[in-house]
C-alpha cells in the first residue's frame, strides 16, 4: 500500500452531526491542530451557506496553513462563485449518482446529471480552481454510470473523483473491487468518503486505499451524520500499524486534538473507543498485566507514547498476584506470599462489589490493613 492524502472534513461533514456547532475560535483551533498533525487537505466549510460561513472560511484561508483549504459546493455555479468570493482556490463539487437520489431528491435524470457536472467543472476550470468532484450516494448507484461520471470528471479537468458511501452500506470487499474498477476504467485519482452506519467506515477506507485510492475523507473522533465518518485517528494509526505505511503525520498531536474536538462538539470520547480511549492502554486481567509487565508488545498493538498517552495497570476482579507485587515493589513495601494472597482476595471482593477497579492508593491502604 502507498501513502495517501487525508482530506479532513471535521468542519463540514463533522459539523453536520446533529447538535454540533463550532465557534470561529474553535474552528481556527481545529484547523491549526489538523495542520500540525500534517493533514494535507481540510474541507473547511460551505461558503454559500451565508455571510458568517463565508467569513469563517476566509479567516481559515488567511491563516496560511500548509494544508490545502477546500470549499464544499453543490454542483451549482452560484455555489462555486460564493466559494471564490470567500477566497477559495480549491473546491469540492457534488451531485447524487444513485437513481433514488437523482429521481426523488432532485427530480432529474442521469442525462441532467452529466450535463450539469460538465457545465460546473468547465466553469471551475475557467477560474483556475483545483476541482474535486463527488458522487453522492455512489455506493448505491449503477457502477457503469459511476465510471461514466468519473470519466467525464477526468475529461473536463477534474483532479479527482470522490466515491461516496453516503449511507454506509459498503463492505471492504465490495469497496476494494469497485474502487479498483473506477481507477482502471476512468484513469482518475479516487477519494473514498465512508460513513460508519455499520461500523465499517475505517475498514472500507483502508480497503479503498489498498485498491489504489489516493485520498481519504476523515473527521476527528468520527463526527458526522448518523453514525459518523471514518475517524482520523483510526485511519492514521491503522495505516501505520496494520499496513506499515510510512507517513509524515505527527501522531503525538492526535490525542490532544481529539480531546479538543470532543469538548468543542460536546461528544465524549468513550473509554473503550479505538485508538484514543483510555481503556486502550488500561490492563486489569492477570494474564494481560503479567504479559505487559514482561513486555508491553505482548498485549499492545503500539506504544501509547506515540499518542502522548500513558499505560495504566489496575487492580480489579480479574487481577492476579503479579500486579499486586509490582505495586508493592514500586512503593518499597515488603510482603510475603500469604500477604499477597490475602490482599488479592480482598481487592477482588471490593472491586466486584463496587463494580470498578481500585487505584494504587486504595491498594496501598488495603495492604496496610492486611499487613497489620
Amino acid at each position: 500500500m502507498k501513502s495517501f492524502v487525508i482530506d479532513d472534513t471535521t468542519l463540514r461533514d463533522g459539523e453536520q452531526t446533529p447538535g454540533v456547532s463550532f465557534t470561529l475560535p474553535e474552528k481556527l483551533e481545529i484547523v491549526k491542530g489538523l495542520d500540525k498533525i500534517g493533514v494535507q487537505e481540510i474541507e473547511a466549510g460551505i461558503p454559500v451557506m451565508g455571510e458568517e460561513e463565508s467569513r469563517v472560511f476566509s479567516r481559515i484561508v488567511d491563516l496560511g496553513l500548509n494544508a490545502r483549504i477546500i470549499a464544499w459546493n453543490r454542483a451549482l455555479i452560484s455555489d462555486v462563485q460564493a466559494s471564490i468570493n470567500a477566497g477559495a482556490d480549491s473546491v469540492e463539487i457534488s451531485l447524487p449518482l444513485s437513481d433514488i437520489q437523482i429521481k426523488t431528491k432532485l427530480n432529474k435524470d442521469r442525462e441532467w446529471i452529466k450535463n450539469q457536472i460538465r457545465r460546473v467543472i468547465d466553469f471551475c476550470v475557467s477560474k483556475n480552481l483545483y476541482v474535486s468532484v463527488g458522487g453522492e450516494d455512489a455506493s448505491r448507484a449503477d457502477i457503469d454510470f459511476v465510471t461514466e461520471y468519473a470519466k467525464l470528471v477526468k475529461e473536463h479537468g477534474g483532479a479527482r473523483f470522490r466515491y461516496c458511501d453516503t449511507v454506509g452500506i459498503l463492505d471492504p470487499f465490495s469497496t476494494y473491487e469497485t474502487v479498483k474498477r473506477i481507477i482502471e476504467e476512468a484513469q482518475i485519482d479516487v477519494e473514498i468518503h465512508a460513513h460508519n452506519d455499520f461500523g465499517l467506515a475505517t475498514a472500507n477506507s483502508l480497503a479503498a486505499i489498498r485498491a489504489g485510492a489516493t485520498h481519504v475523507n476523515t473527521t476527528v473522533i468520527g463526527l458526522g451524520e448518523r453514525a459518523g465518518n471514518a475517524p482520523l485517528e483510526e485511519i492514521v494509526m491503522a495505516s501505520r500499524h496494520v499496513y506499515g505505511i510510512e507517513d509524515g503525520f505527527d501522531h503525538s498531536c492526535i490525542k490532544s486534538l481529539s480531546e479538543y474536538v470532543s469538548k468543542a462538539s460536546g461528544r465524549a470520547i468513550e473509554p473503550y473507543r479505538p485508538v484514543i480511549g483510555e481503556l486502550m492502554f488500561t490492563h486489569e486481567s492477570g494474564i494481560h498485566t503479567d504479559g505487559i509487565l514482561k513486555n508491553p508488545n505482548n498485549y499492545e498493538a503500539f506504544d501509547p507514547a506515540e499518542l502522548g498517552m500513558e499505560r495504566r495497570l489496575v487492580v480489579g476482579k480479574h487481577s492476579g498476584r503479579g500486579i499486586l507485587e509490582y505495586i508493592l515493589k514500586s512503593h518499597g513495601l515488603e510482603y510475603t506470599s500469604e500477604t499477597v494472597k490475602a490482599l488479592l482476595e480482598a481487592a477482588k471482593n471490593i472491586s466486584g462489589r463496587k463494580k470498578r477497579c481500585l487505584n494504587n492508593s486504595e491498594v496501598i491502604e488495603l495492604y496496610k490493613s492486611i499487613a497489620i
